[in-house]
């Protein structure tokens, strides 16, 4: 015959009066943890008591009920409760939902404590975030959720966002397939079949990071903080059609914009459109471009204009403001440190003087008649307009002594007219973007024209270094001096001091947009303004000079016979370098370097995709990364391709201060320079990077896209 089964008895459920409860000694939990006493507070007000709390009646020395009850499960509830009767918001003798458990039970009270703090099983977040959209859905503003649930707006925001991932990612999810910081990468893009296609893409890898994720989600956009972006607004780009791409769990910067056809287009029509507003002004001609190469304007005659006169209230303002800024200077000078507020308003008095001093320029009608200007988008996304600049071929002929006037129209070939608006051509090392093709494995010497590019970032920065250090211009102008005359040199060396502006025949988009290119910019604007146009004034103008300022316009004007740059040097003699003469260029630029103290990191430059990464092959990016990040993380990105490749490298990168072999600071005798193999041909070689490597094949693979956009992370 079979055993009753013993039925259980469960216990009863009371209200009992507040001030009838006491909170049990035996509570087990004494540390504070999760939502607060005060939250829980304002949960019960407007909810109400959910959970009812478990009681046992209090005995007393004899075993009798006292008509108290103890609490040893629910304590942060009744200490939530005591709090609204504190507060006066509940009646000390207002009934509360228990459930009472027999005195005499054999269950210690302990365990019963312990019980009911461990065995709750916490909500899945995917639970939560489907219960926030079911709440949204019912009509409840992400505000009052927040205010509901004592979180942040901003907290609802991503975790409703988290539901909005494709369903069947969030079902891997539920089934612990994929973690919640990949569910949280998916979130960057709304495109359920992408998000799909790049998990079955990854899913059986080992590659699967978060960043991955939102860089496969993000390839094809370009940020936000895009100089185009800028330039057109995102709100106008939206209005336009445009979708933005924004990540809700990281800084993201504002986000990507997806349609980059779009974004270009609106670059081109309001730029076209700033072109034409310049044109009517009466110039012969207007450039057009995005960006501009550094020196567009070598070779042009920049006019000397007269800036407008002030108006009545711009100098009263302009004035007010002086007068402002000499009192707090005033006030302040015997200062150790300004005031917070004091320091930001002579900011903002400087930011409003400088603003009032960019007045418009004038400029003869009859110079307007054959001058151009040139208009394009600066790095910080603000319009860049460079009006009155005459092209050699528009200047008026100047006739000689006699009475015969020269043929000039013969002399002088008709040049190509540039189109209003120049549409940008995408080239990586000067030609057209190639797709990737399979490497040799090995470090191959780094090619000719990328070698040429990363020297005339170093050019430009070593002018800045010497034009900041008038003492070592002036050393190295007369040692160039006492080298012609004395010495007889062999080659040109590093400082031509003719002195003859060295253009750079092979230069990345960013150079004319790098601090050094600005602080040479600067430094020319600051003294052209004073420069007079006649030769006596100006030998008269030059004598009056203080000697502080004749250093520095010496500085200044030597800078730009420096050449550092890196040229395939020519074996047979005639036209370019020769291959001693390179060395010797390479060797005083390293000595100019070293006595300037340049710092590439320090000047600006950074590994891009663009500049470097982009240009060279696996093995060298992996090489720079294991240099610059590590082995790990070499190791994380040995498996990608090679534009995965190159644009994480430059997220990994960014920071690390890590700079490729021409631009580092060598040994100052050179012996880096020196090259340790035998060339082919009987040759002395070149070291890796300035050798050309023979027959070896220097073509570099290019994946970028052809508008030149960097993927995001």
């Amino acid at each position: 015959m079979a055993a009753a089964v013993q039925k259980i008895t469960l216990a009863s459920a009371r209200d009992i009066p507040f001030n009838k409860l006491v909170l049990s000694q035996a509570n087990v939990r004494r540390l504070k943890a999760g939502l607060s006493i005060e939250e829980l507070t304002e949960s019960i007000a407007r909810r109400g008591l959910i959970q009812s709390l478990h009681v046992r009646a209090v005995l007393d020395a004899e075993g009798k009920e006292t008509g108290m009850f103890e609490v040893p499960a629910g304590g942060r509830r009744y200490r939530a409760l005591e709090l609204l009767v504190k507060q006066k918001r509940l009646n000390k003798t207002a009934p509360v939902p228990c459930i009472v458990s027999e005195a005499s039970d054999d269950v210690l009270i302990e365990e019963v404590s312990l019980a009911e703090n461990i065995e709750r099983a916490p909500l899945h977040p995917l639970d939560q975030f489907r219960a926030f959209q079911a709440m949204r859905e019912k009509g409840m503003s992400e505000e009052a959720i927040a205010a509901a649930f004592f979180v942040g707006v901003n907290v609802v925001k991503q975790r409703l966002r988290l539901v909005s991932v494709s369903p069947a990612l969030l079902e891997i999810y539920a089934e612990d397939g994929m973690t919640l910081e990949q569910l949280m990468a998916f979130t960057v893009s709304q495109d359920h079949a992408r998000q799909e296609q790049i998990w079955e893409a990854i899913r059986n890898g080992w590659q699967k990071e978060p960043y991955q994720i939102r860089r496969m989600l993000t390839e094809t956009t370009v940020r936000a903080s895009d100089k185009r972006a800028l330039f057109v607004g995102v709100e106008a780009y939206e209005a336009a059609g445009g979708v933005v791409l924004r990540d809700l769990f990281q800084s993201d910067d504002g986000g990507w914009l997806q349609d980059v056809a779009l974004l270009d287009r609106i670059t081109s029509e309001k730029l076209k459109t700033a072109a034409e507003e310049i044109a009517a002004e009466g110039w012969k001609w207007v450039e057009v471009a995005v960006s501009l190469p550094y020196g567009v304007a070598s070779g042009l005659r920049e006019l000397s204009g007269t800036p407008s006169e002030l108006t009545e209230d711009d100098r009263t303002a302009m004035e007010a403001l002086q007068a402002e800024r000499d009192k707090l200077e005033s006030e302040y000078e015997t200062a150790e440190e300004l005031p917070d507020e004091i320091d930001q308003r002579l900011g903002e008095i400087e930011t409003a003087l400088e603003e009032l001093e960019k007045r418009p320029v004038c400029y003869d009608p009859a110079e307007i008649a054959r001058a151009g200007a040139f208009v394009s988008v600066g790095a910080d996304g603000a319009l860049s307009v460079d009006r009155g600049y005459v092209r050699p071929v528009d200047e008026p002929p100047v006739a000689p002594d006699g009475d015969e006037t020269p043929d000039c129209a013969a002399a002088v070939a008709e040049p190509s007219e540039a189109p209003a608006v120049q549409r940008a051509v995408i080239t990586l090392g000067g030609e057209a973007a190639q797709p990737e093709e399979e490497e040799d494995e090995g470090i191959k010497p780094l090619p000719d024209r990328l070698v040429a590019e990363l020297t005339a970032h170093r050019t430009l920065a070593l002018r800045d270094a010497v034009a900041n250090n008038p003492q070592i211009a002036m050393t190295a102008l007369l040692h160039k001096l006492v080298t012609d005359n004395f010495l007889h040199p062999t080659g040109p060396g590093c400082l031509e001091a003719s002195v003859r502006h060295i253009f750079f025949p092979a230069q990345t988009a960013e150079l004319k947009d790098c601090p050094s290119a600005k602080s040479i910019d600067e430094r020319r604007e600051s003294w052209g303004d004073h420069i007079p146009a006649d030769d006596e004034t100006l030998w008269d103008w030059l004598e009056a000079l203080d000697e502080g300022s004749r250093m520095a316009l010496l500085a200044h004007c030597v800078s730009y016979g420096v050449n550092a740059l890196y040229e395939k040097p020519n074996p047979y003699g005639g036209s370019g370098v020769t291959e001693h003469g390179l060395k010797l260029r390479m060797r005083q630029a390293e000595r100019l370097a070293r006595a300037t103290g340049l710092d590439m990191v320090e000047a600006g430059w950074r590994p891009t995709v663009g500049n470097y990464l982009g240009r060279v092959t696996k093995a060298r990016i992996l090489e720079a990364v294991r240099e610059g990040a590590g082995d790990r993380a070499a190791q994380l990105l040995e498996h990608l391709k090679k534009g995965d490749m190159a644009k994480e490298a430059e997220r990994l990168l960014s920071d690390r201060n890590w700079l490729p072999e021409p631009l580092r600071l060598d040994n100052l005798d050179g012996a880096s320079f020196e090259g340790a193999a035998e060339a082919e041909r009987g040759e002395t070689a070149l070291p890796a990077f300035l050798d050309d490597g023979g027959d070896e094949d220097e073509a570099v693979d290019a994946e970028d896209d052809e508008r030149g956009v960097l993927a995001a992370e």
